[in-house]
């Protein structure tokens, strides 16, 4: 037993012995600290990246088991990247899996996402985590271990007002297909782990990060969707609050990823992330822009606060 449990056992014939290091990246809070500390739990040592070091400490306190290293991980840094790899090589000698879970989501209409924020967004969301498997790889190849790249349901439906978040998550999709086919000959397996709404702190940064794009795009063009962004944002928030898919869904996804003797191509983790993937998968274009249309329904309409204060 562990001090840390996951709802729904594995059946021990399907899974491979839990053991070697594991690098997950975003440990700092949410999905990533969860996720580090159950892999911990369950016997792999981690090397937990966290991009502030009192993070690391508060993720270091919560360790039970002296096998999770908290460890600095700028994913948009070759350097720190180059770090990470080096040190699981000398510590541990080698690599059984990369958690590539760090991420940060742009919300907003694409035409108040200026060109700083767009490429931010793919620069941590994609551009970093090839990054983090191109130095990784030697010592996976080593290993013939797992690579798991946490997308979303937004990986195979765009939204409006998550334009640029969906974007990167297509990319990284494509990214993770080319990387398992391209790497099948060597041993190392790559899936997807795609979770749904999950009520974690990322919420309150997204709709910080939501202000900022309204604020920073010309007033004119703000006022054309702030009441319909406002509303969506609102509604995206009740939407976690209601979720019943948890983190510890999630974590078990990524263990059954890195466990599973033949692991899936993909794991969807939640009803509407499973409800995503099959809209794309069969609803004709028209049919799926219908569905969304709602969203954006009052666009250009006035802001009510300004009518109520007009």
């Amino acid at each position: 037993m562990t001090g840390r449990t996951v709802r729904g056992g594995l059946p021990a014939r399907r899974r491979l012995p839990a053991h070697g290091a594991v690098v997950v990246t975003g440990a700092s809070s949410g999905l990533g600290r969860e996720c580090a500390l159950e892999l911990e739990s369950r016997g792999f040592h981690v090397l937990a990246g966290v991009r502030r070091s009192e993070d690391g400490e508060k993720l270091l306190a919560e360790s039970l088991y002296g096998r999770l290293r908290p460890v600095p991980i700028d994913i948009t840094d070759d350097a720190s990247v180059r770090a990470s790899a080096e040190l699981a090589a000398r510590e541990y000698g080698g690599l059984r899996g990369l958690v590539n879970n760090a991420g940060i989501c742009v919300p907003g209409p694409l035409e108040c996402v200026d060109s700083d924020q767009f490429r931010r967004q793919l620069d941590v969301n994609v551009v970093g985590h090839l990054g983090m498997v191109r130095a990784h790889l030697p010592l996976l190849r080593q290993s013939r271990g797992r690579v798991v790249n946490v997308t979303s349901g937004l990986g195979k439906a765009a939204v409006p007002f998550l334009g640029a978040y969906s974007a990167a998550q297509f990319a990284k999709e494509a990214l993770s297909d080319a990387l398992r086919r391209e790497l099948a000959p060597t041993g190392v397996r790559v899936s997807i782990v795609a979770p749904g709404a999950i009520l974690t702190p990322i919420w309150n940064k997204v709709s910080e990060a939501g202000d900022r794009v309204l604020s920073d795009a010309p007033p004119a063009v703000a006022e054309l969707y702030r009441s319909a962004f406002g509303a969506f944002m609102e509604g995206n928030g009740q939407q976690a609050l209601a979720s019943r898919t948890t983190p510890e869904d999630f974590v078990r996804a990524v263990v059954r990823a890195l466990t599973d003797v033949r692991p899936r191509t993909r794991y969807w983790v939640g009803a509407d992330a499973r409800s995503m993937g099959r809209w794309a998968r069969l609803l004709p274009d028209a049919l799926l822009d219908r569905r969304f249309s709602g969203i954006t329904a009052s666009v250009g309409a006035p802001d009510p606060v300004d009518r109520r204060q007009g």
